[in-house]
């Protein structure tokens, strides 16, 4: 797959502008937590074992049991101690291989709290780092990518100002209501990255459901 995602985006490499930025969104664009969510929910006996594996499947569900707590302090022990066990949606790694290769930088920018809300005080940012590096993204002579490309900015504020600071040409996010603040930077254009196919009527923006599928339409930005 990489290679042919190489060869598609060298062709016309040389037609665009270098300064080209794409900034992406962390979890639930590049993470997927939908098994891992599910494992520890049966492990804590908060769930039947015939769920869908989903994340959102497993919160609502929660949610409806008056469990909400439970739900809470589970995301910062998935986030924190059990992060190792993510996993990263399809082609993500090999989207940005392919778009260092083809003179597109690439920055990582997310709203993600230093420490849970609920439960042990795990260094959820650390966590992050680790498991970004375990899955090679940190491998700079194939991603570009360096720790100065990588933010987890505390407030959904301060993520809108950095996808403007790094001057991000567009970015890729999972959700379309952080897409549609009023404040997000102008001239960026937006992309919504929908592998569950969960927006399918959405209109408003450029939708995706699949890292292989964003290269190309990235490339067609680009143009």
């Amino acid at each position: 797959m990489q290679k042919n995602l190489n060869k598609e985006a060298s062709q016309t490499a040389q037609q665009y502008d270098s300064e080209f930025r794409v900034g992406v969104d962390f979890d639930n664009t590049i993470v997927c937590y939908d098994e891992l969510f599910h494992r520890v929910a049966l492990e804590r006996n908060l769930i039947s074992p015939d769920l869908p594996k989903s994340k959102n499947t497993v919160r609502d569900f929660l949610r409806r049991c008056g469990n909400e707590d439970a739900w809470t302090e589970m995301q910062g022990y998935v986030y924190g101690e059990r992060m190792a066990e993510a996993v990263m949606f399809p082609d993500a790694l090999d989207f940005f291989i392919a778009s260092h290769q083809n003179g597109i930088s690439a920055f990582i920018i997310s709203h993600k709290t230093r420490h849970p809300y609920a439960g042990p005080e795990y260094d959820l940012h650390n966590a992050a780092h680790q498991w970004l590096d375990s899955q090679g993204f940190f491998n700079t002579e194939r991603t570009g990518l360096t720790q100065d490309r990588i933010f987890f900015e505390l407030t959904k504020e301060e993520k809108l100002q950095r996808i403007g600071s790094c001057r991000c040409s567009c970015f890729i996010d999972d959700l379309p209501e952080f897409l549609a603040e009023p404040d997000f930077p102008k001239g960026v254009k937006k992309i919504l990255f929908d592998p569950h196919q969960a927006y399918c009527s959405c209109e408003q923006f450029t939708r995706v459901e699949s890292w292989r599928d964003l290269f190309s339409i990235v490339e067609e930005m680009r143009r």
